[in-house]
């Protein structure tokens, strides 16, 4: 990585920080309805946490609307509509808030993957996670695409794992302001 591409991570981040309050003060009457229809559709605290892999390998907790009952183990109604407009994501906000996130880089992912990197491909924990990134709009039909596979955990770890890594190892070469504005651009077409 270039001089200038840190340069660019540290303001990069900086920023994030302070557009998620600005953000997250602006939703907030939008995630405080979200967070009691979860709670009353889940019969449960509408918060789901969960310890994920992030920049350089070091755990946090991140945070999302909880989208599956506790007791049935169903995907509730709401949490249906929020898995499917990605709006369980919301709560990152936070996470990117705290500085353990930014608004693109490679999806944080659960301990086992990013943690067991080797050689080269341990490079894409130089970058935080992030909400968006090239990995997460190729897959954003992840969910569907494993429940066609008569071997899902095997389809993932020998295809869908292995091409994310090379998608965040490509963002991590490239990664510039400009490479950030065409992962938002195409977020913004796959949103239409």
């Amino acid at each position: 990585m270039k001089g200038e591409q840190h340069a660019y991570l540290k303001i990069k981040y900086t920023l994030a920080r302070i557009l998620a309050g600005g953000v997250i003060v602006v939703l907030s009457p939008l995630l405080l309805m979200l967070f009691i229809l979860v709670s009353v559709d889940t019969f449960s605290y509408g918060i789901f946490v969960q310890d994920r892999v992030g920049q350089y390998g070091k755990l946090f907790r991140i945070y999302k609307f909880k989208t599956i009952r506790p007791v049935s183990r169903e995907i509730s109604n709401v949490g249906a509509f929020l898995r499917k407009t990605k709006l369980d994501e919301l709560p990152q906000l936070f996470n990117i808030l705290k500085g353990e996130m930014s608004f693109i880089g490679p999806r944080p992912d659960v301990p086992g993957y990013y943690d067991g990197l080797k050689g080269e491909d341990r490079k894409v924990l130089i970058l935080k996670p992030g909400l968006l990134s090239e990995a997460s709009l190729e897959y954003r039909n992840e969910e569907y695409l494993l429940n066609q596979k008569e071997n899902p955990l095997k389809y993932n770890d020998e295809v869908i794992f292995p091409h994310k890594i090379k998608l965040n190892l490509e963002y991590l070469e490239r990664v510039s302001f400009k490479e950030d504005i065409r992962v938002l651009l195409k977020a913004t077409r796959c949103a239409f």
